[in-house]
């Protein structure tokens, strides 16, 4: 039915009534003005939820365009102006403040003395593509165990998680001061994690839509199922909602294009695809620019070509190494994941390596793929394939812990094929929450054996 007649009717049938005050409904007023104050106030300064960190995700932004080659510096004059404004409640100049240099950041010019501009930029999954070459192992669900082990990839991802959840957006040295050397839970865990609900949107957009999945079909059952995000998938989710679909979801007006977003999601991807890289490859794109650009999709295809390998070799060091070749050496995110593998190669312990990564690195937020990519592959490379050491060194590195405690949990779980020590499985047992629509509460086992009918579907 044509939009206007339906306008025109509704006009034809409605009869005036004088309404009480109560039922004039203008009470939502003030409720929307409350949540855009909180927001706003967000914006500048907030805490993590599970682990109190402080994070400042407006001067976020700003450190973001700058590392990825714009100067910033009319943006960074404005942040004293809003620091004023938010010490003195003034939240409707803080609005204006924070409208202000979001604008700036969306025009602000190319520095071209940034290292950045020297990389190549990854627009799409094809040029991506054409700089790598696939390689496609041997796979049988039933004589691989795939069900078994993603069971346990998800065991791995959830406590990984969980762990980190309590400790993310520290440094090691004050990580050390407050809980000395972490070795399991330093709190009794829940499994609330903003991360995995974009790796459930995207097996319900798998079911829907089975091998004719797209971006724009993913990018509909996140607005669909997931009620707020935060910093990428926040914009991503505000793009979708006016219209805007991938990749542009990801690029406009998205100054967190390549923080961690995507790279915390790609475990799911290995999954649907063991020892299939060029599988993996092309679905962790088509995921990533839903909410990211460039080295943050690459960040995404990194973490879900190691899951993928940990089906297929037992060797962490050489799912590593594999998993770096499926970067393009152009590509700046390769330069970070080989530099990190490069300091495991130089140094005799976790802790010197990881020095010699924040050192380069520490220019980026906490939040950023870089910094959080070098503790995965760090991580991995000394822990060498057992999960609790892994964990440790993980946790012990700080940054964005929980994300990268999940992803990489998942490829050693998998790989290993055995049970994790339960004090890591006990106390969470089968039960995983989320704050999704429709998906509240889920069993893991269920997860598992879901996860499997979707890998059916795709194969």
């Amino acid at each position: 039915m044509k939009a206007r007649l339906i306008e025109q009717q509704t006009m034809e049938q409605c009869l005036p009534k004088i309404l009480t005050e109560k039922e004039q409904g203008w009470s939502f007023a003030s409720q929307m003005e409350q949540t855009d104050n909180e927001l706003i106030r967000m914006k500048w300064e907030s805490h993590v939820p599970g682990s109190n960190a402080e994070e400042h995700v407006i001067i976020g932004a700003i450190q973001d365009m700058e590392n990825m080659g714009y100067d910033v510096s009319k943006a960074e004059a404005l942040i004293p102006e809003g620091e004023e404004y938010l010490k003195n409640n003034d939240l409707g100049n803080l609005c204006k403040t924070t409208a202000q240099i979001m604008n700036i950041l969306s025009n602000a010019p190319k520095n071209p003395h940034s290292r950045y501009w020297k990389y190549h930029i990854y627009e799409s999954y094809e040029e991506y593509a054409s700089k790598v070459v696939f390689k496609r192992y041997s796979f049988d669900a039933v004589k691989d165990d795939y069900l078994s082990r993603t069971y346990l990839g998800w065991l791995g991802q959830i406590a990984g998680g969980a762990l980190g959840t309590a400790c993310e957006g520290y440094k090691t040295e004050n990580i050390r001061k407050v809980f000395g050397e972490i070795y399991s839970y330093v709190r009794e865990p829940n499994t609330f994690n903003d991360d995995i609900t974009y790796e459930l949107a995207f097996l319900k957009a798998v079911e829907e839509k089975g091998k004719k999945l797209t971006s724009e079909d993913i990018a509909l059952k996140w607005v669909s199922l997931i009620p707020t995000g935060w910093s990428a998938e926040e914009m991503a989710l505000r793009n979708i909602k006016m219209g805007i679909m991938p990749p542009q979801s990801g690029y406009v007006a998205n100054p967190y294009r390549e923080w961690i977003g995507a790279q915390m999601r790609g475990a799911v991807i290995g999954m649907l695809a063991p020892g299939d890289t060029e599988k993996t490859a092309k679905y962790a794109f088509m995921d990533g620019v839903v909410s990211h650009h460039n080295n943050g999709v690459l960040g995404e295809v990194f973490n879900a070509e190691l899951v993928c390998l940990s089906y297929v070799l037992k060797d962490i060091r050489k799912i590593i190494r594999e998993a770096i070749k499926l970067i393009p050496k152009d590509a700046e995110y390769h330069y970070v994941v080989a530099k990190a593998l490069n300091s495991c190669l130089t140094h005799d312990n976790w802790e010197e390596a990881f020095k010699e990564c924040e050192k380069i690195f520490g220019v980026y937020n906490w939040i950023h793929a870089y910094p959080n990519a070098a503790i995965e592959v760090i991580a991995l490379w000394y822990g060498n394939g057992d999960y609790n050491q892994t964990m440790h060194i993980t946790a012990m590195c700080g940054y964005d812990v929980d994300c990268n405690a999940a992803q990489i949990g998942t490829a050693i779980a998998i790989m290993n094929n055995q049970p994790l020590d339960e004090k890591w499985t006990k106390p969470i047992g089968d039960k995983l929450e989320t704050y999704m629509r429709e998906i509240k509460h889920l069993s893991i086992k269920g997860l598992a054996e879901y996860t499997q009918k979707m890998y059916e579907l795709l194969k």
